[in-house]
């Protein structure tokens, strides 16, 4: 559960806040695919690929050191 203090009613930094750990948990993603449904075999084709991007990413971090 994400959760964000006020501090001295300033809610538009609290805003702010908010919003940058949604977006940093990734809940602005699942929101805009929850939106429509996904066939499974949709889903294993987009999961599969995020995956090797990931390991692309992880291999380019591993290399750079």
């Amino acid at each position: 559960m994400v959760e964000v203090t006020v501090r001295d009613g300033n809610v538009d930094q609290a805003l702010r806040a908010l919003k940058k750990k949604m977006q940093r948990e990734g809940i602005y993603r699942e929101m805009k695919m929850r939106k429509h449904y996904e066939k499974p075999s949709e889903r294993r084709v987009r999961e599969t690929a995020e995956s090797a991007r990931r390991a692309r990413k992880m291999a380019r971090k591993h290399n750079n050191d």
